[in-house]
């Protein structure tokens, strides 16, 4: 399991990219990130998901959006 302080980096790190890749502002990119069902299976350890890449995690967020 990551530490609070490790995934709250992760969603750091994974905002930024969707930021960029979006074209939206940090503070859209956090509300799109938080509001995702991408963002539930995070901070649910029996995902695994944390392990996955940061870029992977953002593409997810955004193929969700996408739907």
């Amino acid at each position: 399991m990551l530490s609070d302080l490790l995934l709250w980096n992760k969603i750091g790190r994974i905002v930024t990219l969707l930021s960029e890749q979006l074209n939206v502002s940090s503070e859209r990119a956090l509300d799109l990130f938080y509001t995702s069902k991408t963002c539930e299976r995070l901070h649910d350890p029996s995902t695994l998901l944390y392990t996955f890449s940061d870029g992977y995690i953002a593409d997810d967020v955004v193929r969700e959006i996408q739907k």
